[in-house]
């Protein structure tokens, strides 16, 4: 073949290996949602919503929802949440075992991260108090160097534990967001509030099958989980809600994760408002 007509074929079969190639690309897993804000969710299991998703497969989860409720509010621009949270996860975990620089470090254009941490921290971490903070330090650390647009926001946890506990964890919290020059978003509150109008209305049931009575098995059967009985919600409680222990796992269930995106649905559209009025505040 002549080899002037064998330099454009080159070039064309180059260009598209380039486009097969960027398309193949996992660094290009966003590029749908391309032209929306990028918002990351970074915590534990009471973020990832993993209770939910092995019980409740289908349908929308916390970050969809968290989606759908911005997208009702015409005035706010148009947004993509990705959910990079596991269950039973300290800060430090999330650093060390890798899974930061695998699952977060690289996704592109990241606008908004909320960080939801210290559950699992207080349980699991020595020196709890002096190395939280520390720990929080350096994951802002590695957020800002990766995602230097990114407006970070710590949150407060939700009522888990007890109230001595949430209240150990949410101030060191805000000690370790104070350091950092940032604004804590507190949903505890509003979590609590919910609450109080039934105070196991947001979280699943989790029983351990071998202290079910035999004679209700075939009634849980549906509900079986490896060794437990699990429940999202409270059909079961006029039957087995006498059982010792029965509600005693806090974990959120659907309607917990509700409550959780729609009060982050408005702190954020809060946020989004202010930075449209700054932005025409400044092109005036």
């Amino acid at each position: 073949m002549n080899q002037f007509r064998l330099k454009p074929l080159v070039a064309r079969l180059g260009t598209l290996a380039l486009v097969i190639a960027i398309i193949a690309s996992p660094s290009r897993v966003q590029a749908e949602h391309e032209g929306k804000l990028q918002i990351l969710l970074l915590g534990d299991s009471t973020t990832e919503g993993s209770v939910p998703r092995r019980l409740k497969p289908e349908g929308p989860h916390l970050e969809t929802v968290l989606e759908q409720l911005l997208a009702a509010d015409a005035d706010l621009p148009a947004c993509h949440v990705i959910n990079s949270s596991q269950s039973g996860e300290t800060i430090r975990r999330l650093l060390d075992s890798g899974r930061y620089d695998r699952d977060a470090s690289k996704l592109p254009g990241i606008d908004y991260i909320f960080i939801r941490y210290g559950l699992n921290d207080r349980a699991k971490i020595e020196n709890f108090v002096e190395n939280f903070p520390k720990h929080f330090a350096e994951l802002c650390d590695r957020l800002r160097h990766d995602h230097p647009s990114a407006e970070l926001i710590p949150m407060t946890v939700i009522p888990f534990s007890s109230e001595e506990a949430s209240d150990q964890i949410n101030d060191l919290v805000r000690q370790a967001a104070a350091a950092e020059n940032l604004e804590v978003f507190d949903i505890y509150p509003r979590y609590a509030a919910e609450l109080s109008k039934g105070v196991n209305s947001l979280n699943y049931r989790r029983y351990p099958l071998a202290k079910v009575p035999a004679q209700y098995h075939p009634l849980v059967q549906p509900f079986i989980h490896g060794p437990s009985v699990e429940v999202m919600d409270n059909e079961l409680d006029p039957i087995l809600g006498d059982l010792p222990g029965w509600y005693s796992d806090r974990h959120p269930n659907l309607a917990g994760y509700n409550v959780i995106a729609d009060e982050t649905a408005k702190y954020l559209g809060k946020r989004l408002r202010q930075r449209q009025a700054e932005t025409a505040n400044v092109s005036q």
